[in-house]
């Protein structure tokens, strides 16, 4: 099935989880890349594991289109500090 599948109505709230060990390059890292494709129209939520070398950021933005999601996850999958993206 070709067209336009997304589920999502545009624009959209969208939270992006983003996973990495609890270090400051992570944070930064993947604060960066979100900042370039949203600018600071975005917030972020953390939790440490319960270990605390883990950290998970869950960052909401405002999604202006498919395109748009899938150009920011493409980059912040690439990032070497980037564990996991959901």
């Amino acid at each position: 099935m070709k067209g336009d599948s997304s589920l999502l109505t545009f624009p959209c709230e969208l939270p992006i989880k983003v996973l990495g060990r609890n270090e400051a390059a992570f944070r930064e890292t993947a604060i960066a890349i979100v900042r370039a494709h949203y600018g600071d129209e975005h917030s972020v939520a953390e939790q440490s594991s319960r270990e605390g070398s883990y950290l998970s950021l869950t960052i909401t933005v405002r999604a202006a289109s498919r395109e748009q999601i899938d150009a920011v996850y493409n980059e912040l999958v690439a990032a070497p500090e980037i564990l996991m993206v959901l």
